[in-house]
Order: structure tokens, then sequence, then C-alpha cells
């Protein structure tokens, strides 16, 4: 259409070539020119009615949005006629290809779907892979129970995740709930694999600003029983605080709740906290929160423990209504327990060559005998604990037997640790005299104090593993425990009181006399171990349970010469000093690291502590899973040696000694039998309700022949057969039977060969390095900065400009000074000196962000590009849509608005209007135009088209996005929601029938006991009757919610970003480099070498091919070629007429620098004769000399220096 013709139809003509800038304003000058004159004219627009218009009116109107404009148009024009603004095009393409990459790579998860296992300085394993990207990602609304072994990873898990789901933008807002003495280990983990700034909240901050509002509280870590008090969680709950998208609860067995006999649920506060972020009402205002979390992530080893009400209790949290009562979840199907549910267990983890993940534990049992001394100070100590907490007069006998345990273990501790007990004890008797001879205290009353007292206490190192343990005030709680139990005293009388004291002393004395020898057979035992060859120059850790045998060992050893070598962990330290200590046992020996670890069962709580291989127990618990807990610091993913070494520490010469001797030799044939680490796990529930502990006091207690007797029932309640129907059990309770979907000890097996094709597939979608290396040296010069090459891998930014390195300096800050003149686009090395570029990392997201807030006017412009492939000139456009679920405000689970999914959008258009998809990368294909005057004309030529019906196009664009794209994420969503409606709809309903009976049968029980005059049963009975009445409606509410949740589905926001006018090239060169027949020639001249070679080949050289093949639609290369021994290459082809240069685009050079070694350029010269010439170059971006030309060029003679014979 001719120029002159649009004139005809009263729009001006348009300039002439020389007037630079005219085609900008033409649609909008001539737009403002009509509204001026017309201010009518948007109302009637709206209207949608052009035939109430003057008819000069109306044609020149007709002339902008063309001869038959939608309603869909005259709406649009009239709310925005700046769209209608026509671009000129003669932006740099420089610019705007800089401008789209940035975005591009902002949106990497797009073009690689595992982008955060690409940046994450991990490799992670087959199940952390299947854990992620199988089951966590694809859940629009996360509720999930993850329950691997310990050591399995569960950290790395969630760090992936995290990092997955941040790069996606569904969420912002994380928190992160664990124990007090791992906040520590999350932020340090978190940081150093992930660089995810977390930050800790402690409970100081509860008194100055609010630390859950601004942006420094988008990602947050806080201990359980800090946010759980009552100062911190009032500051949770005001309203300026956002809600959090996700909220991880690690240790989560920890959030302990249990039914009494009414059927009331007895929650602890860390409980409460729990159901408040899930989202269950409360009508306690005290717990009270005006939102909850959508996403939230359970993690835990030891999610049953043999209790079924806590273990249910877990998964009320996910999914409250469904799972309202014991008997909704009983009646759960497996395959939807599935959905919510992981466990995999130390046997069924591999690597990805299926290779066990754990290496061999060597457990080692080491006997000593004690010396003539210390055997008497054992057998004096022995009769001590008989006489003085045996007695058949006790009225709390339990209790009794509660102190002699105490006393016995600490004296199979160390002589040290008996000597500050009876320390303590000589004090206490020494206090409690001097009461009774004041009268301060009456003599009758001592015993009934002491042993209500004893009677208010546990043992803790027996009722719980180590991570259920506190620590309160510098305390562990089994020190507490011991203090106030050997605080107790069971005489009724100043003579007995007087006489024990007596004792006391003559023992304290004796234990001086053992200690002040400085010659310890279990000490000599200790340094027999230190001193094998084969543990020389190796990190070694010595557990105790004791921080008293700590000090003992530490100022022992110190003494042999180990000052400045030893590190310490203990439960009175707080998370900054567990930090340091293990920071300090981590440091390798010849950088000044500890040689040797020294800790109590506080270090067996979640520290990974596997740069050792060998652990040593000196003292043995009498609980065995805290022998697991201990073992699995060390035997743990990351274990680098080819074996753990486990030295038990036992005294021959003991009764209880010769007992644990047995226990630990039929545990560890049990092991190697059944080939499962699983066996000490069990043991408290095949000893049919006698704890280790009871056993031991049996042996301490009882006669000599006592020993064999319990050495027999150890032997017939241990065996294989029984450890295994336990294990069988425990998978049945879990739904996890080897007829499972999913599940079984081969299951991870199963998945490998697939999993490697996968990984090999992501290796061609990778970003790194090439795609942000070259992101980075185009942006540089644009804000004033060079980039300068220290050819080590690593790079710096230099200015250009005076200043320019200030816009940088936010980001910069938050790196070690050291580190800030280092630039990399690899993951660093060990010394990290150097800050790692990628999409999500600040000084990354910084320079995008200085590149779209300065150019992004110049990308919406628009450029010209050159396609050396096209015919005719298009239009490309690059659009950002989102996919959104409203909120519906009656409806409290829809209370918000939920972003489901962000898209960036290649368009094409040709001159007649149609619209295709096209990658997003699509201007790295293309090279840049030349601004020159005959491209000027072309220009001109091709806008003569299109300008006429600009704003019909545009809105015509995003009708197509919205209509292909959007309808189409929209779809997906619905339809994956829709597929499974009605069974949640059934699961749900069932579920309100069993809370309704169950309300029926607690008001039954409440009603007679407020009968029998029972006042709180009566209080409950009130609140009961009201759960009753709310009932219908919580249940209406629920399947509504279910129902409206895909209806409240739609496309949202459609943003155009950049734009180009692309032109076919000219150039006779171009022509030649990609004639299609040359390139025919030259792909069967390649397949033809490979296949001869044995390999399979697939041709992946179009978008439909590549998809075939798994790749993305434009993978950088033209053949995927793989051989018998398992090697793949990526092979680039390009056919010459003749000898020339050889180009590529900008997307194959920056794969190629990717994949490196496993890229190919296959050149084949003279394609035009009877035998074409093949030079095959391997890894071209490091052979190779590249010459800028829109891609790169590389020389023909190059190309011959550099082939593979």
């Amino acid at each position: 259409m001719s120029g002159s013709g649009r004139g005809s139809r009263g729009s001006p003509g348009f300039p002439s070539p020389e007037e630079r800038r005219g085609l900008r304003p033409w649609v909008h000058e001539e737009w403002s020119r009509l509204l001026a004159a017309h201010p009518d004219l948007v109302q009637q627009l709206r209207e949608g009615s052009l035939s109430r218009l003057p008819p000069e009116l109306r044609e020149r109107l007709l002339a902008l949005v063309g001869p038959a404009p939608s309603p869909k148009v005259l709406a649009s024009l009239a709310e925005s006629p700046e769209r209608w603004r026509l671009p000129d095009f003669e932006a740099d393409p420089a610019v705007v290809r800089t401008v789209v990459e940035g975005e591009r790579l902002s949106y990497a998860y797009l073009f690689n779907p595992t982008f955060a296992s690409e940046v994450a300085l991990i490799d992670p394993l087959p199940h952390q892979r299947i854990a992620v990207y199988e089951h966590l990602l694809p859940q629009p609304r996360l509720r999930f129970l993850l329950a691997d072994d310990a050591g399995a990873g569960k950290t790395i898990m969630t760090g992936l995740y995290i990092r997955e789901m941040l790069s996606r933008r569904p969420i912002t807002r994380v928190l992160i709930v664990s124990p007090a003495g791992l906040v520590g280990n999350w932020r340090h983990e978190l940081r150093r694999l992930f660089n995810l700034p977390f930050r800790i909240v402690t409970g100081s901050e509860a008194r100055g600003s609010n630390p859950f509002v601004g942006l420094e509280s988008n990602l947050l870590i806080v201990s359980v029983d800090t946010l759980a008090g009552e100062r911190l969680f009032r500051r949770l709950q005001e309203e300026t605080v956002e809600p959090y998208d996700l909220v991880v609860f690690d240790e989560a067995h920890k959030l302990s709740a249990s039914f009494d006999s009414d059927g009331r649920l007895r929650a602890t506060d860390r409980y409460r906290l729990a159901e408040a972020l899930a989202g269950i009402p409360t009508d306690e205002a005290r717990w009270s929160l005006s939102w909850s979390c959508h996403h939230l992530l359970l993690l835990t080893a030891t999610p049953h423990m043999g209790k079924p009400d806590p273990y249910y209790c877990l998964w009320r949290l996910l999914e409250p209504e469904l799972l309202s009562t014991p008997q909704a979840f009983e009646q759960l199907p497996a395959k939807e327990r599935q959905r919510h549910f992981l466990r995999r267990v130390k046997e069924e983890l591999v690597t990805l060559d299926g290779r066990p993940l754990y290496p061999p534990r060597l457990a080692t049992t080491l006997r000593y005998e004690l010396s003539p001394l210390e055997q008497a100070l054992y057998e004096e100590t022995t009769e001590y604990i008989r006489t003085t907490y045996n007695r058949t007069s006790l009225l709390n006998r339990q209790a009794a037997r509660l102190a002699m345990s105490v006393f016995q273990r600490r004296l199979a501790s160390s002589t040290y640790a008996l000597l500050r007990s009876l320390e303590r004890r000589l004090e206490w008797l020494d206090e409690l005299i001097k009461q009774v001879r004041r009268r301060e205290l009456p003599p009758g009353r001592l015993r009934q104090l002491t042993q209500a007292a004893l009677s208010e206490w546990s043992d803790p190192l027996e009722t719980k593993t180590a991570d259920e343990e506190e620590s309160v005030a510098g305390q562990e709680e089994h020190e507490r425990a011991e203090e106030e139990i050997l605080r107790a005293v069971l005489a009724s009388s100043l003579q007995e009181l007087e006489a024990e004291r007596a004792q006391v002393a003559r023992l304290l004395a004796q234990a001086r006399q053992v200690y002040e020898r400085g010659s310890e057979a279990k000490f000599e035992k200790l340094r027999e171990v230190l001193r094998d060859p084969r543990f020389a120059g190796e990190k070694l850790i010595i557990f105790t349970e004791h921080r008293d045998t700590l000090e003992f060992l530490r100022r022992r050893l110190e003494a042999l010469g180990f000052t400045g070598q030893l590190a310490v962990i203990h439960g009175g330290m707080d998370y900054e000093e567990r930090e340091q200590a293990v920071a300090f046992f981590r440091r390798p020996l010849t950088e000044g690291g500890a040689r040797y670890l020294l800790a109590t069962d506080a270090a067996g709580e979640g520290v990974n502590l596997q740069v050792a291989w060998l652990l040593v127990n000196y003292d043995l618990p009498w609980n065995p899973a805290r022998l697991e807990q201990r073992m699995g610091r060390i035997h743990r993913y990351g274990q680098q040696h080819d074996s753990v070494h486990i030295v038990n520490l036992v005294a021959g010469n003991t009764r209880e000694g010769r007992v644990m001797e047995r226990l630990l030799e039929k545990l560890e044939a049990i092991r190697q039998e059944l080939g499962s680490d699983k066996v000490f796990d069990v043991i408290g529930r095949l000893l049919e309700g006698v704890s280790l502990r009871e056993y031991m006091e049996r042996v301490v207690l009882g006669p000599a022949e006592e020993t064999g007797e319990i050495e027999r029932r150890l032997e017939e309640s241990l065996t294989a057969q029984r450890v295994r129907a336990e294990q069988e059990e425990e998978r049945r309770r879990y739904g996890l039977s080897e007829g499972a979907a999913g599940t079984g000890a081969d299951a991870i097996r199963r998945e490998l060969p697939r999993l490697r094709q996968e990984l090999e597939r992501e290796r061609y979608r990778r970003l790194l390095p090439g795609y942000v290396r070259a992101f980075v040296e185009r942006a540089a010069p644009l804000l004033g900065l060079q980039v300068e090459d220290y050819g080590d891998g690593t790079f710096g930014l230099r200015e250009r400009t005076a200043g320019a390195l200030e816009q940088l300096t936010p980001a910069l800050e938050r790196y070690p000074l050291s580190c800030r003149g280092r630039l990399t686009v690899y993951p660093p090395g060990a010394d990290g000196e150097a800050i790692f570029l990628y999409p999500g990392e600040p000084v990354f997201d910084r320079l995008h962000h200085l590149i779209w807030a300065r150019y992004a006017e110049q990308a919406a412009r628009g450029a010209v590009f050159i396609d050396p492939t096209a015919r005719r000139p298009y239009m490309f456009f690059l659009l950002r849509l989102v996919v959104r679920r409203e909120a519906d405000a009656s409806l409290r689970a829809l209370q918000r608005p939920e972003l489901v999914r962000v898209v960036l959008v290649g368009v094409r258009q040709e001159e007649d209007g149609a619209l295709s998809e096209c990658p997003a990368e699509q201007l790295l294909l293309l090279r840049d135009g030349s601004g020159d005057e005959d491209q000027a004309v072309r220009v001109r030529q091709a806008l003569e088209v299109w300008a006429p019906l600009w704003p019909q196009r545009v809105v015509t664009l995003e009708a197509f996005v919205r209509e292909t794209v959007g309808k189409r994420l929209v779809e997906e969503r619905r339809a994956a929601l829709l597929q499974t409606l009605a069974e949640r709809q059934m699961f749900l309903k069932r579920a309100f029938t069993y809370q309704e009976g169950e309300l029926a049968e607690r008001r039954r029980r409440l009603h007679e006991k407020a009968l029998a005059g029972d006042a709180q049963a009566k209080g409950e009975l009130t609140r009961v009757k009201a759960l009753q009445q709310s009932l219908q409606r919580r249940r209406e509410e629920a399947l509504a919610t279910l129902s409206r949740e895909p209806e409240l589905l739609g496309v949202g926001e459609v943003t155009l970003l950049a734009q180009a006018l692309v032109l076919p090239s000219v150039d006779p060169e171009d022509e030649r480099r990609y004639a299609e027949a040359v390139e025919e020639i030259a792909m069967r001249v390649a397949r033809a070498y490979e296949e001869g070679q044995g390999a399979r080949v697939w041709d992946v050289s179009t978008p439909a091919k590549a998809r075939a093949a798994g790749l993305d639609a434009w993978p950088g290369f033209d053949l995927l070629s793989r051989y018998p021994s398992g090697e793949e290459r990526a092979i680039e082809v390009k056919g010459r007429v003749g000898i020339g240069p050889i180009e590529l685009t900008e997307n194959e050079y920056q794969r190629a620098q990717n994949l490196q070694e496993r890229y190919w350029l296959y050149c084949v010269f003279e394609c035009e004769k009877q035998r074409p010439v093949l030079r095959r170059v391997r890894n071209p971006h490091a052979k190779l000399i590249a010459y800028p030309k829109g891609g790169v060029l590389f020389s023909p003679a190059d190309i011959q220096r550099a082939a593979e014979e």
C-alpha cells in the first residue's frame, strides 16, 4: 500500500527518510489532534458507536485504527491513547538486545526449569531432585511433610525449593522455624550453598521495631521457642505484618500434641504456634493470626516415634479441615497421602551412578580394664548407690532409681564427672544438715520434700533424643534434671544425713586420689586410638554425655600438647558459639583448623560434621537412639571417605560394661546381616516395654548371676527377624509398602536411567557461564563500566565514567571486601574469593535493574535487526504475562490473591498481521541492523505497511497472548484442580462426618462428667457445643473454597517489554552463508560422519525437532550425537560455498561457552563440490578467536588450525 493511498484517506503523508525521527509521533500526534478537536470522542468510543460521528472525523479515525475496528480496539484506544504511539525503531540494537537478555535471564527458570541446581553450590542427588522437582515444586499449594532419614540433606532440599520458588516469583516471604540450636546452621547453609540472605530473629528484637516488617523481614529464621513466646508472637500479630508465603518447621516432631481421655487436644505452645501459622482457627486471642501461610513444609527424620497422636497432629497441620480427626486421617487413601508425604531411608539413597550414598560404617568396641584403684572406687560407689537409693522403705522407688541411674552413668563416664557429682552432693548435704541443726527444716519433712521433688523430674537422657532436649540459661536439659535429681535426699533424720555425708566424703576422697594420679584406664585407651597410625593426621570427634567429662578431656588433651587444636560443642553454647566451633573444626588442619572435636550430645542435633570420618564414644548412652544420632553426624550425605569408623569404649570388668559390650556386638551383627543402619532406631520397641536403663539397673542392683540373665534376654529380644519385621511395620505405618507406587528399597534406583537422561538434557539448557557472561559484557559499557578479564575465570569491573561503580555499591556491600573486585560466572572454589554472578544474585540483579531502569524506554522504542533466513520483514515483540488466582473476600482461604505464574512470551507478527509464538531469545539469533541510509529506506518501506493499522495490531497482539499463552496456562492449572475436585470434595465431606461423630461422643462424655460436678468439664462442654454449632458453616465454606478456586483463575497483566523490526538480509555474503541447500548438504555430511563412527544422531535443528528430543526450541546446535560409550556431543553444523569465514549466532556461541568440551563445531566447506571438506572443532569457544559481526565470526585459517584430525 502506498503512502499516497493513506494520504487520500485524510492522514498526513509520511515524512521523508531525512526526517530521522518523524515516524515516532505520527499516530500519537494525529490522535491528540482528534481529541483536542472533539472532546466527546472518548465517550463515543467507549460506547462503541462510530455511526454517529461526522463522516470526516470517522474517516480520519479509521485511518488510524483500520477499516473495521473491534470494540476492544475502540475501548482500549479510549482508555490509553499513549499505547498507539508508533515506534520509530531507531534505538541501538545492542541496547535493546541487552535489555531483552537481562529480562530473559531474570526469568531463568523458563529456559532452564532446574535453574536453582545450576547456580547452587551443590550437585543434587537423585532423591533430592525427585523430592524438589517432582514432589514439591509441582504443587500449587504446598502442604508437605518431608520425612527422609537423618543426613539425607533436608536442608539442601529446602534451600533448592526456596531458590526455585523465589525465581518463579510465587513467593517473596519465607519464615524458617527451627530449634534454637539449629538457627545458625540454617543461616550458614542457606548462605553458603544458595546465597540466600536469611536473617536470624532473636527474642530481644521484640522490644524494638517490628522484626517482621519491611524488606529485611522477607527471609527470616527464628527459633521455635522464641517465636512461641508471647512477646515476639505479639509482634507477628500486628496489622503491619505482611503474611509469609512459605513457613518451614525444622525438627517438626517437636511440635508435640496429643489427645486426653475426653478427646480434647492437648497442645504445647510450639504446636499452637504451628496451628496459627498453618491457618487453624482459634478463639484464643493469644494464638490468633489474621493470616496464614500459603505453603507449609514440615521437616523431620522421626515423624512417628511409635506414638500415633503426635504423628496425626503433624498431618493435621497440613490439611486442617480434610484431616480434622484421626479417623479421617486413617481413611485417607495412600495415593492422597503421597501428595503430602515423602520418606526415604538411608538404604534407599544412591548416587547418580547407583552407588550407595552412605559409605560403610565400621564399628569397633574397645574393651579396657579398670585399674585396682578404679575398680575399688567403682565397687564402693556402686555399693553406695545400692544402699542409698534401693531401700525398701522408700515412698517413691521409681524416683529413687532415677537418681541411681544418674549416679551410675556419671560413674561410668569419668572419674572427674563422678568427683564433681560427689562434691555437689556433699555441699548439699552440708546445707541440709545445717538447716536441720538450726531447726529451719524439721527432720520429719526431709523425705517427703525430696521424694516429691524427685517425682517431678524424668531423665532426658533416657526419655528424649538429643534433638528433643532443650537448653536454657546455658544448661542442657539433662544437666538441670541431674542437678535436681542428685540434690534429692532420701534420709529421714539428722543421723541418716550425717551417715550419708560421711560415706560421700569417703568416696570423694577416693575419687580425688584416682583423679590426681592422672592416669585413667579409659583415657589411656583413648590415647591408643589417637596414636593409631591409621588415624594419623585425621580429624576425630569424641562424644560424651556429660559436660564435666568434656572438661576433663579438654584439660587432659591440652596437657598432651593439643592446646589450640580442640573445638568444643555443648548445649550451653548459643548458636553463634556453636557456629564458630563447627567452623573451627571444619577448617583444614593445614589452615589452623581443630584436630579434635569434644562434644556432648548437643552436637548430635542437626550439625554436619562429615569433614571427619572417625568418632569415639567416650561414654555410651543408655538410649540407643542417641547413639545413632551421634553416628549420623559423620555417616551422612557429603561424607567423602570410603568408610566411617566408630569406636566405642567399654569397661570390661564392670557389670553394665559387659552388658553394653554384648549389646553392641549383637546390634552390629544384626546391622551387617540386614545391611541396614535402622537397628538402633527400633531397639526400644523390641525390648518389650523394658528400657535399656532398667536392664542396667537390674545388673547393678541384682546378684552377679543377674548379668548373665540380662544378656540372655537381650539375645532373645534382639534378632534380625524381629528388626526386619519392625522395619516393615514402619513402612506400612507410613504407607510405604513395597507394592506402593514410587516406594520400596529400589524406588530411587529404578529412576536413575530417567534421571541421568534428564540431567543430560539440562546441560543443554544451562545459562551459565555463557549467557550470563555475555550479558555482563554488554551491560557494562552501557553503565559506564568495562570488563577486565583476569584470565583465571574471574574478571573485574572498572570505571570508564567517574562514579559508575557507585551504582553497584549496595549489592557489593553484601560481600566481604576481599572479593568485591573479582567476579565470576563459574561456581567458586573452596576459597570463594570471587562473587559468583547469576540471576537472583545481588550484583547481577543490580546490573539488570540498572539496565532496565535506564534503557527500558529504548527497548519499547524498538530497534532494527537482520534475519538472514527471512524473506519478508516481520515484527518481534517480547511481552510479560501474569496468571493470577483472584481473591474472594467471602472465603477465608481465598481472601488474598495468588500469583500463579509469570512468563515471558515472544511473538512474531508478519506483514499480513499473522501472529505466532517464537522464542524469547529470538534476538540472540539475529544480527544488529546497520543503521545506514539504505537500511533507513527499507525501514520506511516496512513501516508504511504497518503504520495504518498499528492500533488494531497492538490490540490483536495482546489478545493473541491472552488467548493462546494465557488461556493455555490458566486451563492447565484449572484442569489440574478440577481433575481431583470430586475426590477432594468426597474426602472433605467424609472428614466433616467423622468430626461430627467425634464431637457428639466428646459431648456425651463431658455431659456425664458435668453432671457428676466436674467444673472443668462444664467449661469444655460449652466449647464443644460451640464447635458443633459452627460445624455446618465450616463445612459449607470448605466445600465452597474447593469449588470457587478454579473459577478465580485468570490472565492478569500483559506488558509489552520490547519490540523489534526485523528485516531480511540484502548482504550477498549472508545469502551464501545461509542458503538452505548449502545447509542441507552440510547436515548430511556431518550426520554421515557421526553415524560412521557408531553414534546415534538426532536432528535438533528446528524447534519441533528439538522439542521432540527433549530440548528447548533453540538449543544452540543442530545435531545431538550419542556414542555407545555414553559420550554425548552437541554439534553445530555450518555449511559454506567455497572456503570462507564461519559465523555463529550469539545463542550458539554462548551455548558453546556453557557446554565447552561437549560442544563441537562441524564446518563443511566447498559444499558446491562433489566432495565437501569437513573440519571439526571441539570447544570452539576456547580454541577459536572470535571476530564480532552481529554474532561471532571465525576465520577459515583458525578453523583449520584448531580442527581435529
